[in-house]
């Protein structure tokens, strides 16, 4: 069971591998550390191995002339132990603090040269606190009061408790740091993807599947994902061709009921019925552009804002609209300019229609691109200002099939931007006007 655990590849399971390669990697850093940085515990000298090399040494000098100890003990040192010979302690220069022993209490110098021998031992302690000659030296006094001087050239500069235990734990956090910000980035990498991938979808909701990778945790929750993602596609395309077949399907009555009104008596009756019929197909042609529209989406390019409003802007000044624009010169935005060309020029003709001195206003920070398209007209009532975003409704008193056409361009404007991911929403100016605001985020 704990073996079949170990190899899905589960959170549960990356935290724990997680965990013991930061132990690893902190226990490695510091036997590493341990290794390049030499002596770094400072041990006592009776461990550093050189006590038995100092009492044979001791031995052999010891039995020569006096005339030819220092020559003996120069010659008796090597690159890693330095030997001197003096007749008195003094001539050393060493400090005076250190520990005093008889050669009988350790084994490797009593066996060489039996207990009667005094031995001192400097440790790098024991010199003055930051002296730059601080090290290890042993010194034995001979039978006749003479001294060796033993001295070893390795590193043994160590560290105290304090900066030992700092070393130990600002490893172990590195260890654990390096560790932690590996293991994050491949677990984070699936879960951005994934993010990115549900923030598209709310954009585009013809976006491809997400790839499944990650965790088993993170697979599932793809997999969930994109069996939703499916099912709304699935709903979307179903009700747009059942839309689009019923509006279609009403063309062919309409058509009957148009040619039945040519044998109308009554005129006045005829010309209301021809007026509802002639609506009626209006409709039903808006509703019919609108579903094609839907079915033939758009693909997305980055196009300069800023020079697309410009063209707008313009086309109305030909048919000597006067349009003002305030704003960047370029903006770059990634998204479909059709849609949003369509979506502009539907605020601008109900702003040139139902008010006048039109306006457009675009700025963009970091994570949202803003236009707004301004007049200076009655506004709309506050009670209908979500309303008019309702499939075929109109606002009775200006908006008929003459001027204001069949009350689908602002529910198909805010279908457009809501599929990149934005929102349209209208709002009443102070003092008079409408402001419609496209809120549209920067994807890249």
């Amino acid at each position: 069971m704990i073996l079949r655990l170990l190899r899905r590849d589960t959170l549960s399971r990356r935290i724990a591998l997680t965990i013991v390669a930061a132990m690893l990697a902190s226990l490695a850093l510091n036997a590493l550390f341990v290794q390049v940085a030499g002596i770094w515990a400072r041990p006592p000298i009776e461990r550093t191995g050189l006590l038995e090399q100092i009492a044979i040494t001791s031995k052999v000098v010891q039995a020569a002339p006096v005339s030819l100890r220092p020559q003996l003990a120069e010659a008796a040192g090597s690159s890693m132990l330095h030997v001197a010979w003096s007749t008195h302690l003094a001539d050393f220069g060493l400090p005076a603090s250190g520990m005093r022993f008889k050669s009988g209490r350790v084994p490797a110098l009593q066996q060489q040269l039996g207990d009667e021998h005094e031995v001192q031992v400097l440790n790098p302690d024991d010199w003055p606190s930051g002296s730059p000659q601080g090290r290890y030296v042993a010194l034995v006094q001979l039978l006749d009061g003479s001294w060796l001087s033993f001295t070893p050239s390795e590193r043994s500069w160590g560290l105290d408790i304090n900066m030992r235990i700092a070393v130990i734990i600002g490893l172990g956090l590195i260890a654990t740091l390096l560790v932690a910000w590996v293991a994050t980035r491949q677990l984070a990498n699936p879960l951005q993807r994934f993010a990115h991938a549900a923030r598209r979808f709310g954009g585009d909701l013809r976006a491809p599947p997400i790839d499944v990778e990650g965790p088993q945790e993170i697979r599932q929750a793809i997999i969930a994902f994109n069996t939703m993602q499916a099912q709304i596609q699935h709903f979307i395309g179903e009700r747009t061709h059942m839309l689009a077949a019923i509006s279609h399907d009403l063309r062919a009555p309409l058509t009957r009921m148009r040619l039945r009104s040519e044998f109308m008596e009554d005129l006045d009756h005829q010309r209301k019925l021809i007026r509802d019929v002639e609506e009626m197909q209006s409709m039903i042609n808006a509703a019919l552009a609108f579903f094609r529209e839907d079915t033939l989406p758009e693909q997305t390019t980055a196009f300069d804002l800023s020079e697309l409003l410009q063209t707008i802007i313009d086309d109305y000044r030909d048919q000597h609209i006067a349009v003002d624009f305030t704003g960047p010169a370029h903006l770059v935005y990634h998204g479909r300019p059709l849609g949003i060309k369509r979506v502009i020029v539907n605020l601008l003709e109900n702003a040139t229609k139902y008010a006048q001195h039109p306006a457009i206003t675009l700025s963009a920070d970091s994570h949202v691109i803003c236009i707004e398209v301004s007049d200076e007209g009655p506004g709309i009532p506050e009670a209908d200002l979500q309303r008019v975003f309702d499939p075929f409704y109109r606002l009775e008193a200006s908006r008929n099939r003459h001027t204001g056409g069949v009350g689908l361009g602002l529910s198909a404007a805010r279908a457009i931007v809501r599929e990149q991911g934005g929102e349209l929403t209208l709002s009443n100016r102070h003092g008079s006007g409408l402001l419609a605001r496209v809120e549209l985020p920067r994807t890249r």
